[in-house]
Protein backbone atom coordinates (compact mmCIF):
# COMPACT_ATOMS: atom_id res chain seq x y z
CA UNK A 1 0.00 0.00 0.00
CA UNK A 2 1.19 3.45 -0.91
CA UNK A 3 2.26 5.96 2.26
CA UNK A 4 -0.71 7.81 3.65
CA UNK A 5 0.41 11.54 3.23
CA UNK A 6 -1.19 14.92 2.76
CA UNK A 7 -1.00 13.97 -0.72
CA UNK A 8 -3.52 11.48 -0.28
CA UNK A 9 -5.80 14.29 1.26
CA UNK A 10 -5.31 16.24 -1.37
CA UNK A 11 -6.73 13.07 -3.87
CA UNK A 12 -9.75 13.13 -1.39
CA UNK A 13 -10.34 16.86 -1.05
CA UNK A 14 -10.44 16.64 -4.85
CA UNK A 15 -13.08 14.55 -5.35
CA UNK A 16 -14.80 15.97 -2.68
CA UNK A 17 -14.70 19.59 -3.53
CA UNK A 18 -15.11 18.97 -7.47
CA UNK A 19 -17.76 16.60 -6.68
CA UNK A 20 -20.09 18.84 -4.84
CA UNK A 21 -18.79 22.01 -7.71
CA UNK A 22 -20.08 19.93 -10.32
CA UNK A 23 -23.47 19.32 -9.06
CA UNK A 24 -24.45 22.66 -7.90
CA UNK A 25 -22.47 24.79 -10.22
CA UNK A 26 -22.09 27.57 -7.91
CA UNK A 27 -18.74 27.17 -6.61
CA UNK A 28 -17.34 29.73 -9.05
CA UNK A 29 -19.78 32.76 -8.08
CA UNK A 30 -18.01 35.56 -6.05
CA UNK A 31 -14.55 36.76 -6.60
CA UNK A 32 -12.38 36.29 -9.57
CA UNK A 33 -9.13 36.01 -9.92
CA UNK A 34 -6.95 38.77 -11.19
CA UNK A 35 -4.17 36.44 -12.63
CA UNK A 36 -2.87 36.90 -16.13
CA UNK A 37 -2.30 33.22 -16.28
CA UNK A 38 -6.06 32.00 -17.03
CA UNK A 39 -6.44 30.68 -20.09
CA UNK A 40 -9.14 31.60 -22.48
CA UNK A 41 -11.19 28.29 -21.94
CA UNK A 42 -10.77 28.35 -18.26
CA UNK A 43 -12.32 32.37 -18.72
CA UNK A 44 -15.37 30.63 -20.80
CA UNK A 45 -15.71 27.63 -18.46
CA UNK A 46 -16.16 30.11 -15.69
CA UNK A 47 -18.25 32.61 -17.77
CA UNK A 48 -20.47 29.24 -18.67
CA UNK A 49 -21.00 28.12 -15.03
CA UNK A 50 -21.95 32.07 -13.86
CA UNK A 51 -24.67 31.78 -16.45
CA UNK A 52 -25.80 28.49 -15.92
CA UNK A 53 -26.67 30.36 -11.98
CA UNK A 54 -28.13 32.87 -13.57
CA UNK A 55 -30.71 30.72 -15.64
CA UNK A 56 -28.93 31.28 -19.09
CA UNK A 57 -28.81 28.10 -19.97
CA UNK A 58 -28.58 28.70 -23.97
CA UNK A 59 -25.90 30.88 -23.45
CA UNK A 60 -23.78 28.92 -21.08
CA UNK A 61 -24.19 26.07 -23.71
CA UNK A 62 -22.55 28.47 -26.33
CA UNK A 63 -19.74 29.24 -23.57
CA UNK A 64 -18.79 26.10 -22.93
CA UNK A 65 -18.50 25.67 -27.46
CA UNK A 66 -16.04 28.76 -27.44
CA UNK A 67 -14.60 26.40 -24.80
CA UNK A 68 -14.37 23.42 -27.27
CA UNK A 69 -13.55 25.23 -30.18
CA UNK A 70 -10.45 26.75 -28.25
CA UNK A 71 -9.75 23.45 -26.35
CA UNK A 72 -11.21 20.80 -28.40
CA UNK A 73 -10.02 18.29 -25.72
CA UNK A 74 -12.18 19.75 -22.84
CA UNK A 75 -14.58 16.86 -21.96
CA UNK A 76 -15.65 19.08 -18.86
CA UNK A 77 -16.92 21.39 -21.38
CA UNK A 78 -18.58 18.83 -23.27
CA UNK A 79 -20.05 16.90 -20.21
CA UNK A 80 -21.49 20.16 -19.07
CA UNK A 81 -22.81 21.09 -22.53
CA UNK A 82 -24.86 17.59 -22.92
CA UNK A 83 -26.06 18.19 -18.93
CA UNK A 84 -27.35 21.58 -20.12
CA UNK A 85 -28.98 20.48 -23.12
CA UNK A 86 -31.13 17.40 -21.13
CA UNK A 87 -32.34 20.24 -19.27
CA UNK A 88 -33.73 22.10 -21.90
CA UNK A 89 -34.97 18.86 -23.33
CA UNK A 90 -32.64 18.33 -26.15
CA UNK A 91 -31.66 14.66 -25.32
CA UNK A 92 -30.18 13.94 -28.99
CA UNK A 93 -28.19 16.54 -28.89
CA UNK A 94 -26.58 15.78 -24.73
CA UNK A 95 -26.25 11.96 -26.00
CA UNK A 96 -24.24 13.22 -29.19
CA UNK A 97 -21.92 15.25 -26.87
CA UNK A 98 -21.64 12.46 -24.22
CA UNK A 99 -20.76 10.22 -26.93
CA UNK A 100 -17.84 12.39 -27.85
CA UNK A 101 -16.69 12.86 -24.44
CA UNK A 102 -16.55 9.38 -24.03
CA UNK A 103 -14.55 8.90 -27.30
CA UNK A 104 -11.56 11.48 -26.28
CA UNK A 105 -11.58 9.84 -22.62
CA UNK A 106 -10.70 6.41 -24.45
CA UNK A 107 -7.95 7.87 -26.49
CA UNK A 108 -6.53 9.19 -23.63
CA UNK A 109 -3.45 7.64 -22.34
CA UNK A 110 -2.90 8.17 -18.84
CA UNK A 111 0.78 8.72 -17.45
CA UNK A 112 3.45 5.54 -17.06
CA UNK A 113 2.45 3.51 -13.93
CA UNK A 114 5.74 4.04 -12.16
CA UNK A 115 5.18 8.14 -11.72
CA UNK A 116 4.17 9.74 -8.89
CA UNK A 117 0.01 9.42 -8.46
CA UNK A 118 -0.15 13.24 -10.15
CA UNK A 119 1.36 12.37 -13.54
CA UNK A 120 -0.46 9.21 -14.10
CA UNK A 121 -3.47 11.27 -14.51
CA UNK A 122 -4.40 11.68 -18.10
CA UNK A 123 -6.29 14.51 -19.79
CA UNK A 124 -6.98 18.24 -19.04
CA UNK A 125 -7.79 19.90 -15.77
CA UNK A 126 -9.42 23.31 -16.99
CA UNK A 127 -12.20 22.22 -14.28
CA UNK A 128 -10.08 21.61 -11.11
CA UNK A 129 -8.56 25.25 -11.90
CA UNK A 130 -11.04 27.34 -11.96
CA UNK A 131 -12.60 25.61 -9.15
CA UNK A 132 -9.37 25.09 -6.92
CA UNK A 133 -8.62 29.17 -7.88
CA UNK A 134 -11.80 30.35 -5.97
CA UNK A 135 -11.35 28.22 -3.28
CA UNK A 136 -7.96 29.94 -2.99
CA UNK A 137 -9.45 32.87 -2.99
CA UNK A 138 -12.24 32.54 -0.59
CA UNK A 139 -10.03 30.18 2.32
CA UNK A 140 -6.89 32.21 2.88
CA UNK A 141 -3.70 30.61 3.81
CA UNK A 142 -4.19 27.04 3.60
CA UNK A 143 -2.21 24.66 1.69
CA UNK A 144 -4.18 21.82 0.60
CA UNK A 145 -5.78 23.67 -2.16
CA UNK A 146 -2.71 25.41 -3.43
CA UNK A 147 -1.21 21.54 -3.75
CA UNK A 148 -4.38 20.17 -5.55
CA UNK A 149 -4.43 23.39 -8.32
CA UNK A 150 -0.80 23.28 -8.80
CA UNK A 151 -0.86 19.47 -9.45
CA UNK A 152 -4.00 20.12 -12.10
CA UNK A 153 -1.60 22.80 -13.46
CA UNK A 154 1.25 20.14 -13.50
CA UNK A 155 -0.93 17.77 -15.30
CA UNK A 156 -2.02 20.75 -17.73
CA UNK A 157 1.72 20.92 -18.75
CA UNK A 158 1.64 24.48 -17.01
CA UNK A 159 4.63 23.49 -14.57
CA UNK A 160 5.62 27.38 -13.97
CA UNK A 161 2.01 27.76 -12.77
CA UNK A 162 2.22 24.63 -10.66
CA UNK A 163 5.91 25.58 -9.65
CA UNK A 164 4.18 28.97 -7.91
CA UNK A 165 1.64 27.15 -6.38
CA UNK A 166 3.74 24.49 -4.71
CA UNK A 167 6.14 27.72 -3.47
CA UNK A 168 3.29 29.44 -1.80
CA UNK A 169 2.43 25.81 -0.12
CA UNK A 170 6.08 25.61 1.00
CA UNK A 171 5.75 29.11 2.34
CA UNK A 172 2.81 27.33 4.85
CA UNK A 173 4.10 24.24 5.49
CA UNK A 174 7.96 24.44 4.99
CA UNK A 175 10.09 21.47 4.58
CA UNK A 176 7.62 19.14 3.59
CA UNK A 177 8.56 16.19 2.22
CA UNK A 178 5.44 15.43 -0.02
CA UNK A 179 5.54 19.28 -0.90
CA UNK A 180 9.22 19.17 -2.24
CA UNK A 181 8.71 16.26 -4.91
CA UNK A 182 6.06 18.50 -6.44
CA UNK A 183 8.15 21.48 -6.50
CA UNK A 184 11.18 18.56 -7.81
CA UNK A 185 8.26 16.85 -10.54
CA UNK A 186 7.28 20.70 -12.02
CA UNK A 187 11.50 22.27 -11.92
CA UNK A 188 11.94 18.62 -13.95
CA UNK A 189 9.26 19.46 -16.29
CA UNK A 190 10.08 22.84 -16.72
CA UNK A 191 14.24 21.28 -17.85
CA UNK A 192 15.50 22.61 -14.80
CA UNK A 193 17.30 19.47 -13.90
CA UNK A 194 19.96 20.53 -11.45
CA UNK A 195 17.54 22.55 -8.78
CA UNK A 196 14.96 19.46 -9.64
CA UNK A 197 17.95 16.94 -8.75
CA UNK A 198 18.23 19.02 -5.35
CA UNK A 199 14.68 19.28 -4.53
CA UNK A 200 14.50 15.61 -4.92
CA UNK A 201 17.74 14.96 -2.93
CA UNK A 202 15.92 16.58 0.10
CA UNK A 203 12.07 15.07 -0.31
CA UNK A 204 14.23 11.75 -0.32
CA UNK A 205 16.38 12.27 2.62
CA UNK A 206 13.09 12.48 4.66
CA UNK A 207 11.28 9.62 2.85
CA UNK A 208 14.31 7.82 1.28
CA UNK A 209 12.46 4.68 0.81
CA UNK A 210 9.59 6.27 -1.35
CA UNK A 211 9.04 4.34 -4.71
CA UNK A 212 7.71 7.68 -6.39
CA UNK A 213 10.10 9.52 -4.90
CA UNK A 214 12.62 7.41 -6.01
CA UNK A 215 11.56 7.52 -9.79
CA UNK A 216 11.65 11.86 -10.27
CA UNK A 217 15.17 11.57 -9.03
CA UNK A 218 16.20 8.68 -10.91
CA UNK A 219 15.22 10.97 -14.52
CA UNK A 220 16.76 13.75 -13.28
CA UNK A 221 20.11 12.45 -12.24
CA UNK A 222 19.91 10.54 -15.76
CA UNK A 223 18.94 14.08 -17.51
CA UNK A 224 22.09 15.50 -16.15
CA UNK A 225 24.33 12.35 -17.30
CA UNK A 226 24.41 10.53 -13.86
CA UNK A 227 23.68 7.30 -15.17
CA UNK A 228 25.07 4.93 -12.61
CA UNK A 229 22.95 6.91 -9.45
CA UNK A 230 19.71 7.43 -11.78
CA UNK A 231 20.32 2.95 -12.06
CA UNK A 232 20.20 2.87 -7.89
CA UNK A 233 17.48 4.94 -7.80
CA UNK A 234 15.53 2.70 -10.33
CA UNK A 235 16.51 -0.56 -8.64
CA UNK A 236 15.92 0.27 -5.05
CA UNK A 237 12.08 1.40 -6.64
CA UNK A 238 11.92 -2.03 -8.52
CA UNK A 239 12.21 -3.61 -5.12
CA UNK A 240 10.21 -1.31 -3.39
CA UNK A 241 7.24 -1.43 -5.65
CA UNK A 242 4.69 -4.55 -4.32
CA UNK A 243 4.08 -7.68 -6.61
CA UNK A 244 0.73 -6.35 -7.66
CA UNK A 245 2.28 -3.56 -9.32
CA UNK A 246 3.65 -5.43 -12.40
CA UNK A 247 2.88 -2.58 -14.89
CA UNK A 248 5.23 0.01 -12.95
CA UNK A 249 7.83 -2.68 -11.99
CA UNK A 250 7.99 -3.36 -15.58
CA UNK A 251 8.38 0.56 -16.71
CA UNK A 252 11.10 0.52 -14.55
CA UNK A 253 12.94 -1.98 -15.72
CA UNK A 254 12.56 -0.87 -19.13
CA UNK A 255 13.65 2.51 -17.91
CA UNK A 256 16.80 0.11 -16.89
CA UNK A 257 17.28 -1.46 -20.65
CA UNK A 258 16.61 -4.79 -18.16
CA UNK A 259 14.55 -6.76 -20.54
CA UNK A 260 14.67 -9.93 -18.71
CA UNK A 261 13.77 -8.06 -15.58
CA UNK A 262 11.10 -6.63 -17.97
CA UNK A 263 9.22 -9.20 -19.35
CA UNK A 264 7.44 -11.45 -16.66
CA UNK A 265 6.49 -7.85 -15.49
CA UNK A 266 5.02 -6.90 -18.65
CA UNK A 267 3.32 -10.24 -19.09
CA UNK A 268 1.60 -10.00 -15.81
CA UNK A 269 0.63 -6.49 -16.95
CA UNK A 270 -1.78 -7.98 -19.45
CA UNK A 271 -3.01 -10.78 -17.57
CA UNK A 272 -4.81 -7.68 -15.68
CA UNK A 273 -5.49 -5.89 -18.49
CA UNK A 274 -4.99 -8.40 -22.42
CA UNK A 275 -5.64 -5.48 -24.72
CA UNK A 276 -3.30 -2.72 -23.25
CA UNK A 277 -1.79 -1.29 -26.90
CA UNK A 278 1.51 -0.63 -24.83
CA UNK A 279 2.03 -3.64 -22.64
CA UNK A 280 1.73 -5.68 -25.76
CA UNK A 281 3.87 -3.37 -27.83
CA UNK A 282 6.96 -3.27 -24.93
CA UNK A 283 6.56 -7.03 -24.92
CA UNK A 284 7.02 -7.01 -28.57
CA UNK A 285 10.05 -5.39 -28.10
CA UNK A 286 11.60 -7.04 -24.95
CA UNK A 287 11.40 -10.53 -26.74
CA UNK A 288 13.19 -9.02 -29.79
CA UNK A 289 15.91 -7.76 -27.84
CA UNK A 290 15.91 -11.01 -26.27
CA UNK A 291 16.84 -12.90 -29.21
CA UNK A 292 12.81 -14.22 -28.82
CA UNK A 293 9.94 -15.07 -31.60
CA UNK A 294 7.93 -11.34 -31.59
CA UNK A 295 4.73 -12.08 -33.11
CA UNK A 296 2.27 -9.25 -32.16
CA UNK A 297 -1.55 -11.02 -30.75
CA UNK A 298 -4.86 -9.93 -31.75
CA UNK A 299 -7.00 -7.18 -29.76
CA UNK A 300 -10.01 -5.56 -30.21
CA UNK A 301 -8.80 -2.31 -28.29
CA UNK A 302 -5.79 -1.41 -30.97
CA UNK A 303 -6.38 2.16 -31.82
CA UNK A 304 -5.42 4.16 -34.59
CA UNK A 305 -1.70 4.43 -32.38
CA UNK A 306 0.32 2.99 -31.70
CA UNK A 307 -1.05 0.29 -34.81
CA UNK A 308 1.97 1.12 -37.04
CA UNK A 309 4.53 0.08 -34.31
CA UNK A 310 2.69 -3.33 -33.96
CA UNK A 311 2.95 -3.77 -37.90
CA UNK A 312 6.53 -3.13 -37.86
CA UNK A 313 7.06 -6.14 -36.65
CA UNK A 314 4.72 -8.09 -38.90
CA UNK A 315 5.30 -6.64 -42.54
CA UNK A 316 7.98 -3.88 -41.61
CA UNK A 317 7.25 -0.68 -43.81
CA UNK A 318 10.06 1.37 -44.68
CA UNK A 319 11.03 4.34 -41.64
CA UNK A 320 9.43 6.88 -43.78
CA UNK A 321 5.90 5.17 -43.26
CA UNK A 322 6.11 4.17 -39.68
CA UNK A 323 6.98 7.92 -38.48
CA UNK A 324 4.73 9.35 -41.07
CA UNK A 325 2.35 7.77 -38.87
CA UNK A 326 3.45 9.31 -35.68
CA UNK A 327 1.40 12.89 -35.28
CA UNK A 328 3.18 14.54 -32.24
CA UNK A 329 6.74 14.62 -30.54
CA UNK A 330 6.24 11.35 -28.17
CA UNK A 331 4.83 9.48 -30.96
CA UNK A 332 7.28 10.18 -32.82
CA UNK A 333 9.80 8.71 -29.94
CA UNK A 334 8.22 6.01 -29.60
CA UNK A 335 8.69 5.22 -33.43
CA UNK A 336 12.37 5.61 -33.66
CA UNK A 337 12.70 3.60 -30.52
CA UNK A 338 11.17 0.64 -32.17
CA UNK A 339 12.99 1.16 -35.37
CA UNK A 340 16.15 1.10 -33.12
CA UNK A 341 15.25 -1.89 -31.87
CA UNK A 342 14.12 -3.51 -34.67
CA UNK A 343 17.72 -2.74 -36.32
CA UNK A 344 19.88 -3.80 -33.47
CA UNK A 345 20.53 -7.34 -34.01
CA UNK A 346 21.54 -6.78 -38.32
CA UNK A 347 22.58 -3.17 -38.39
CA UNK A 348 24.11 -2.08 -35.30
CA UNK A 349 24.97 1.51 -36.56
CA UNK A 350 21.71 2.16 -37.84
CA UNK A 351 20.32 1.44 -34.37
CA UNK A 352 22.74 3.18 -32.70
CA UNK A 353 21.76 6.43 -34.94
CA UNK A 354 17.75 6.08 -34.16
CA UNK A 355 18.50 5.29 -30.38
CA UNK A 356 20.31 8.74 -30.49
CA UNK A 357 17.51 10.54 -32.32
CA UNK A 358 15.20 9.31 -29.38
CA UNK A 359 17.70 10.67 -26.65
CA UNK A 360 17.75 14.06 -28.69
CA UNK A 361 13.90 14.62 -29.02
CA UNK A 362 12.44 12.71 -26.24
CA UNK A 363 11.81 14.22 -22.87
CA UNK A 364 14.19 12.49 -19.95
CA UNK A 365 10.75 11.29 -18.11
CA UNK A 366 9.88 9.16 -21.05
CA UNK A 367 10.59 5.35 -21.04
CA UNK A 368 11.98 5.38 -24.12
CA UNK A 369 14.62 8.05 -23.45
CA UNK A 370 16.06 5.68 -20.63
CA UNK A 371 16.05 2.73 -22.41
CA UNK A 372 17.72 4.51 -25.37
CA UNK A 373 20.23 5.73 -23.07
CA UNK A 374 21.08 2.15 -21.56
CA UNK A 375 21.23 1.03 -25.27
CA UNK A 376 23.87 3.56 -25.86
CA UNK A 377 25.75 2.77 -23.63
CA UNK A 378 25.69 -1.07 -24.30
CA UNK A 379 26.79 0.02 -27.51
CA UNK A 380 29.48 2.07 -26.24
CA UNK A 381 28.28 5.06 -27.71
Amino acid sequence: MEQASEIGIVTRLSDKILGAWRKSLDLLAGRRSTSSSRTKEEELFIRAHDLVRAGEFREAVAALADATTVAPDLVAALETQGELYDMLGQPEKAMSLYETGRKLKRRLRPGAPDRLFVLRRPGRSTAEIAAYTTVIQSVKQRVLPLIARGNAFLVEGRPASALADYEAALKLKPGLSDILILKAEALLMMGQFEQAAAAFDSACAVQPRSADFLSGRAIARLALGRLQDADADWRLQFDLLPKDRASARACVALRLGDYEKSLPELERALQKDPCDPYWQLYRLAALHRLGRPAVPGSTSRRDEWPRPLFELYVAPPSAAVALAHADNDERTVEALFQLAVLALPNDPAEARRRFNQVVQKASPSMIEYAAARHELASLGA
